[in-house]
């Protein structure tokens, strides 16, 4: 290859876009699970790793032809198994022009347009979550990073209350940090805990009422209990089974009082302050010291777009920043680099910043508020279907069903299997994707709504696929 070869990308772009073309115009007509086994997957990808490298145009086409099967079609309209968005279309435009352009968004000496579109998406933000002001900003890979963010300013802030320098001194011989969060909260926050040395038996679960929020009584028996320790509180904004918010204008000043850092996870949650209709539920989020939230599920943008968000940038820079007698610092920038765990990354903020161009405040509310009504009619029609019924009608966009089983004497354990039997039926048709998960000691199927793409003739064929199945599994039985 000639590396001043003026066409030297044209005819592998030209190709790689065919593929993208058509995967886009034919997937309302693939099936919306993958298809291909592990075993499938592997056996067709494991080439031997060549001697001598490939033409680029056959690598691509080796690859499109080897991943057939191995996708879940996302990017539609009736994908409602897990919180995942689709991409809007200038989110995905940006996304591969944001390969093309090949910045590292560390700096801004190193990519100074990279760095000002986050920083632009990042204002952006803070207004649209009717944040405060001074609220610094990280873009992540995701609620994970964003939780690591948000949580090593939290013991930066908290230790230094206590007069410890934790970045200096490390955790050995630290005052005792607990961390007090709901017994509905996301894996996501036990693994930040592991990542920053904290230990999960430091996490303090406290018990949720039968609205999935956290009882302000609840918390305060926690605070004092633990009133000597360095304390954080993780508070939920949209639990992934419910859609449960807890209430911040009361549990907020209560931890404050005693001293606690709050962390509000809200990975799909935090969007609802974007809608008019759904923003009461957010009432005294601003309250918080830090927030984690994805672009990746509610706004539609491509993998990977975490947010972490912190009201104290300096606990958040002091927890985060380095400088090198090599680094250039550009004296009146913002630098990334100060405020995320990432050194060299990808530009995530220039498809972060189209989508939210694209879409607008009013094409938010409307995309939340049209979602949750979409997952509203999933749940009622399908928990309407004989052999169905409804375990927790979504209050958001999350939505719980159970399909119990007709047996005589039929015990939980067989309702559970049912559930997961048809979950797995359904799924196999092709016709939509659900997940199943377990709620209160139950298996239920999981109706996330969050796609840019789901309308009601979307709702209206998932619904008539659930009830082939049920019709089928009453047949067989």
């Amino acid at each position: 290859m000639n590396p001043d070869d003026p066409a030297l990308f044209d005819a592998v772009l030209a190709r790689a876009g065919a593929h993208a073309q058509r995967h886009l115009e034919t997937r309302n007509a693939q099936p919306i699970g993958a298809t291909a086994s592990v075993e499938d997957l592997r056996q067709r990808l494991f080439h031997p790793l060549p001697e001598k490298g490939l033409p680029p145009l056959n690598v691509i086409d080796d690859l499109v032809r080897d991943v057939t099967g191995g996708l879940h079609s996302m990017n539609t309209g009736r994908f409602y198994g897990w919180v995942n968005g689709g991409t809007l279309p200038a989110a995905l435009a940006a996304d591969i022009l944001t390969t093309v352009w090949d910045q590292n968004a560390a700096m801004s000496s190193v990519a100074p347009a990279a760095c000002m579109a986050e920083e632009v998406a990042g204002e952006w933000l803070k207004e649209l979550f009717g944040l405060p002001s001074q609220t610094s900003f990280a873009l992540v890979t995701g609620t994970q990073m964003a939780h690591v963010t948000g949580l090593a300013a939290a013991r930066h802030c908290v230790l230094a209350r206590k007069g410890w320098d934790v970045e200096a001194r490390g955790l050995n011989g630290a005052p005792p940090l607990r961390i007090l969060t709901s017994s509905e909260r996301h894996g996501s926050l036990d693994r930040a805990v592991r990542l920053l040395g904290l230990g999960r038996d430091n996490i303090i679960v406290l018990p949720c009422g039968e609205d999935g929020r956290l009882a302000p009584d609840t918390l305060m028996g926690a605070l004092t209990e633990h009133g000597d320790d360095a304390l954080i509180v993780s508070l939920q904004a949209g639990d992934l089974n419910i859609g449960a918010f807890d209430d911040y204008a009361t549990l907020v000043p209560l931890a404050h009082a005693a001293g606690a850092w709050v962390h509000v996870d809200g990975a799909f949650g935090l969007w609802a302050a974007c809608s008019p209709t759904h923003r009461d539920r957010t009432e005294g989020l601003h309250l918080a010291d830090s927030w984690s939230t994805d672009g990746h599920k509610w706004l539609n943008t491509p993998y990977d777009s975490g947010i972490a968000l912190i009201a104290d940038p300096q606990a958040h820079r002091a927890a985060m920043t380095y400088r090198a007698s090599y680094m250039i610092v550009e004296s009146d920038a913002r630098e990334p680099m100060d405020y995320g765990p990432d050194w060299s990354r990808r530009a995530r903020g220039f498809a972060l910043y189209a989508a939210l161009r694209e879409l607008g405040r009013d094409g938010i509310a409307e995309l939340i508020d049209r979602c949750c009504a979409m997952a509203a009619a999933l749940v009622r029609g399908i928990g309407a279907l004989n052999g169905a019924e409804i375990a927790c009608m979504p209050s958001l966009n999350q939505g719980l069903l159970r399909f119990p089983s007709s047996k005589p004497g039929a015990t939980q354990a067989d309702h559970d299997a049912r559930t997961d039997a048809v979950v797995t039926a359904i799924n196999a048709t092709g016709e939509a994707f659900f997940g199943g998960t377990t709620w209160r000691g139950q298996r239920c199927m999981r109706v996330s709504v969050c796609g840019w793409q789901t309308q009601a003739c979307d709702v209206e064929r998932a619904i008539r696929a659930v009830a082939r199945v049920l019709q089928q599994a009453d047949q067989a039985t």
